[in-house]
């Protein structure tokens, strides 16, 4: 390690060769032996700055990052918060943790992560605000080339939304410091805008053939069996809730069952818990005679519909198609409640272009020391 592990507060200093002036603003470095912790010092300010930036992620806000690294978090947290000097206002966090690489080619190696990376957090990035971007990234390449940073191999930046500029800008900046950089597309998130009305979309957004097939498999459903569509809201049923859900994500098939892992599971349990609390979460059901057939894990946030994960026993009411039934109800939901995008996530599934889903790019950009 190159400097102490607790709060660094320093200036930045002009830096006019990475093609950014960083001048304007201060740095906080909080480090794994820090009191309070990044998270607790900035708690106050840091949903607010996530708003502010250039794509509101849901996987940014203090709650996903803080129960993230409650359950899932391994290696040394650092939190670098970046000011304004005239104002101190807060225009930047890098949330990042650092851990030895354990397999694979880079074994050995100590690499950064941007806290959530790489399961489960589909949009991440550094948190700054709109405007703030090529002052903010190359302060943060300053001290990343500095020796107040620990040492380091690399850094990965995964999951960085379309609308960030992170992979556009910031490489320039670091090469510019020596440092080798490689920009690539790691995913697709497919997801398609939503309109005011549900007929509206099925006649605008969806091809003849699926729109039609949509609307059959939703007449069948209910024609055959007594329907039913359930949105958890009782924290006292929570936890239940959330094991059905699991039960039903699990049979729907092997790799799902896989990553379900008792892991994984307190951690499903513990982002219900929070995101309820918070009015975030959409946990929701479609019961076919009474019995739970098929579940969406989503959220609603920003105007957005986040499908999250779902799950449906496929040796149960297969043949009534639930988990496009459900879909199909989920969508109205999310037009009635408001909602401007539904957002099918990573993942290039086909069902998610049947539902109307246009491909929106996930990038990732990755450092390595000279």
């Amino acid at each position: 390690m190159k400097g102490d592990c607790l709060v660094q507060d320093k200036p930045v200093f002009a830096n006019k060769s990475l093609g950014a002036d960083s001048s304007a603003l201060r740095r906080i470095v909080y480090g794994p032996d820090a009191h309070p912790n990044g998270f607790e010092a900035l708690q106050t300010e840091w949903n607010e700055l996530v708003r502010r930036s250039r794509f509101n992620s849901l996987f940014l806000t203090y709650d996903w990052q803080t129960t993230w690294w409650e359950h899932l978090g391994n290696g040394d947290l650092w939190i670098v918060a970046f000011r304004c000097r005239q104002s101190d206002e807060l225009v930047g966090i890098a949330p990042l943790f650092l851990r030895e690489i354990k397999e694979g080619e880079d074994a050995g190696k100590r690499q950064f992560n941007i806290v959530g990376c790489i399961e489960v957090s589909d949009y991440l990035d550094l948190i700054v605000a709109r405007g703030w971007e090529r002052a903010v990234y190359a302060a943060w390449i300053e001290w990343l080339c500095s020796a107040e940073a620990p040492a380091w191999d690399i850094v990965d930046l995964c999951n960085l939304p379309e609308a960030s500029l992170t992979y556009q800008e910031l490489p320039d900046i670091a090469r510019l410091a020596g440092v080798d950089v490689t920009v690539m597309q790691e995913d697709t998130a497919p997801q398609f805008p939503l309109p005011m009305r549900y007929e509206e979309y099925l006649s605008n957004q969806v091809d003849k053939k699926q729109r039609h097939e949509i609307r059959r498999k939703q007449r069948r459903a209910e024609r055959e069996a007594a329907v039913g569509f359930h949105l958890v809201q009782d924290p006292r049923t929570l936890e239940s809730e959330v094991e059905d859900f699991v039960a039903l994500q699990r049979a729907s098939r092997p790799d799902k069952a896989e990553f379900m892992t008792p892991q994984m599971h307190r951690f499903f349990l513990a982002v219900a818990q929070r995101l309820l609390e918070a009015d975030i979460l959409r946990l929701l059901f479609l019961t076919l005679d009474g019995e739970k057939a098929a579940a969406l894990f989503a959220f609603e946030y920003d105007r957005r519909f986040w499908l999250y994960n779902s799950g449906y026993d496929p040796a149960s009411h297969a043949h009534l198609s639930p988990g496009w039934v459900l879909l199909g109800y989920a969508i109205q939901y999310a037009i009635a409640s408001g909602c401007r995008v539904f957002d099918f996530m990573q993942g290039d599934e086909e069902y998610k272009y049947r539902f109307g889903a246009r491909d929106y790019k996930v990038m990732r950009v990755k450092l390595r020391s000279a």
